[in-house]
This record gives C-alpha cells, sequence and structure tokens, in this order.
C-alpha cells in the first residue's frame, strides 16, 4: 500500500513538462524505476535502478532520476539523470531523432536548457558533437559544446545531406 501511496504521489508531483519540443509537453511523464523515494520537505522525488522516464516522444533511460518541484506551485524545477552514461531520445518536429548521453543529464524548466556533462554526446541524423559539457536551449534551438579541461577541445562530425530528387 506504501508504494503505491507513493507511486501516486509522485506521479502528482509531475507536471507536464520536460525535455521535450511542442507537443511532447502536453503529455503525461511515466517513470518506471526499481526504486522510488520522496522527500516532502526538499519536495524532491529520487527514482533508482533501471530508471525510464517516457513523455510523448522523449525516452530517458538513467540509473538514477531526481526530479525537483517549486514549493509554492508544485511546478517541476528540474529533472537530473544519472548513469554510466545516461541516455535519451526525442523525436523532433520535423521527424527527425535527436539523440544524445553523458554521465549526468540536468533540465531546467525554468531555463528551458538541457546541460549534459562528463562525456557528452548529442547526435542527429549521424552527425554528432562530443564534449565535456553540452547545453542545449531548447525553445531557442541553440548549442554550446565545452571540451572536457583547459586544452580539450569538442569534436564535432557532421555528415552530408541526403540528395533531395
Amino acid at each position: 500500500m506504501k508504494l503505491l501511496h507513493l507511486s501516486l504521489i509522485s506521479c502528482l508531483l509531475l507536471s507536464s513538462q520536460a525535455i521535450a519540443l511542442s507537443s511532447d509537453q502536453d503529455q503525461p511523464v511515466y517513470i518506471d524505476s526499481d526504486s522510488q523515494q520522496l522527500d516532502m520537505q526538499s519536495n524532491k522525488v529520487t527514482f533508482e535502478g533501471d530508471v525510464k522516464l517516457k513523455q510523448g516522444s522523449i525516452n530517458i533511460n538513467a540509473d538514477k532520476i531526481i526530479v525537483t518541484r517549486d514549493p509554492k506551485t508544485g511546478a517541476i524545477q528540474n529533472i537530473d539523470g544519472y548513469g554510466s552514461p545516461a541516455t535519451f531520445s526525442q523525436l523532433t518536429d520535423d521527424g527527425k531523432t535527436l539523440a544524445g548521453e553523458a554521465i549526468e543529464l540536468q533540465y531546467s524548466l525554468a531555463q528551458d536548457q538541457l546541460t549534459m556533462k562528463k562525456n557528452a554526446m548529442l547526435s542527429q541524423d549521424d552527425s554528432t558533437i562530443r564534449g565535456n559539457q553540452i547545453r542545449y536551449k531548447i525553445s531557442q534551438q541553440k548549442l554550446i559544446a565545452d571540451g572536457k579541461s583547459k586544452g580539450d577541445r569538442v569534436t564535432t562530425i557532421l555528415q552530408p545531406q541526403a540528395i533531395q530528387e
């Protein structure tokens, strides 16, 4: 009964926003994990053990996901994922798949920004960007990638576009 109670509470804590483009943010969030812990004082829900988050076309797989809510409004502030690596994928409005992975994924709803840290990789259509940190401003579709440390570099592989007939 306690597990069912925690599951219901955690579902109520999750708003309809996550890492999303267009209609994904209007979809419910589903999280499946081996265990979950709710801390009502800190407004955090921690999901551990083969965690799978799904919202519309978005999929995040991680060893651990922490969802933090605003104590006044109840809205989700952050979704943080940790893994070796944590992965995500999303179908974009133009029908392409955006995929990424990093040791840490941080999504700030207030900033509308996804930050991937430690061995970050982002790819679409066989084009890939790798760096220690990749920041993606979702609504503006702007990306900033940084090397691992001073002297390290960002690696980008761009594939030619398919010839249109």
